[in-house]
């Protein structure tokens, strides 16, 4: 049994006047504790198929399950991180971590010191706690953000280019982290990025989709070599370049090919 299947999406959205396919005869699987990307041309329907994977957004056509079961009956054990942050400005870093587990009717002593205790793993000493979003850095924020996601404890999480707003230095630094810190939880997690580097060192498979209408246009297996490093150390790797040469030829073709 795939811990995620999803089989044949085909979607359109409409209007008035027109129908745009944005997604097209999408199946694939996911085993638990896979770290899968998706990427591809702009505008091929990567936050689409994101949105219907997580549930937020009903297919025209197909089913997505997880552990064999629809996935909007599983909305509770998916867990998003995004570009923006989305913290609460006027509230502090502690009830900002805490508030996926009030809403969810999971907060208690247990739950709350685990939070608290992923919080100082995350390089955030006790002093954060207290203070306000504002006080702190992009980064910051950030592992935050994902100490908010992670305190629910999510089987699935989804992660919408959460790096792309951070300057280099930061965003190598929260790939790595975000990358063992998955790796502890066996998280599965799907990533949306337009970052070549970012979806060959982070992942264990990278899904390239096709110009609209976006279908699974080639899907590149990353060796094992590069799957044991962190994703710093992958990007200094011999077999970087050579798969990352392999997925840009991929990608130009692509975009000739739409011109």
């Amino acid at each position: 049994m795939s811990f995620l299947k999803v089989q044949d999406i085909h979607h359109t959205y409409f209007t008035k006047s027109s129908a745009t396919t944005a997604l097209s005869n999408i199946s694939f699987t996911v085993e638990e504790g896979e770290f899968i990307s998706l990427l591809g041309p702009s505008g091929c329907g990567k936050t689409t198929l994101l949105s219907i994977i997580s549930s937020l957004l009903k297919p025209t056509e197909g089913t997505v399950l997880l552990e064999d079961k629809p996935i909007s009956t599983s909305k509770n054990q998916i867990g998003y991180m995004l570009q923006q942050d989305y913290l609460f400005p006027w509230k502090t870093i502690e009830e900002n971590i805490l508030i996926g587990l009030k809403l969810s009717d999971l907060l208690n002593p247990k739950t709350k010191t685990n939070a608290l205790n992923l919080l100082k793993q995350m390089g955030l000493n006790d002093s954060v706690v207290k203070q306000l979003p504002k006080q702190l850095s992009g980064g910051m924020r950030q592992r935050v953000a994902l100490v908010r996601t992670l305190a629910t404890e999510p089987k699935l999480l989804m992660l919408d280019e959460p790096f792309s707003a951070l300057d280099y230095q930061t965003k190598l630094k929260l790939e790595d982290l975000v990358s063992k810190t998955l790796k502890e939880f066996r998280k599965t997690a799907i990533l949306v990025t337009h970052d070549i580097g970012e979806a060959i060192s982070m992942s264990d498979r990278v899904f390239l989709l096709s110009t609209r209408p976006g279908t699974i246009h080639k899907i590149f297996d990353i060796p094992d070599e590069l799957r044991v490093l962190s994703p710093f150390e992958a990007r200094n790797h011999e077999s970087y370049s050579t798969i990352f040469q392999a997925i840009w030829k991929e990608l130009e073709s692509l975009e000739h090919a739409n011109q």
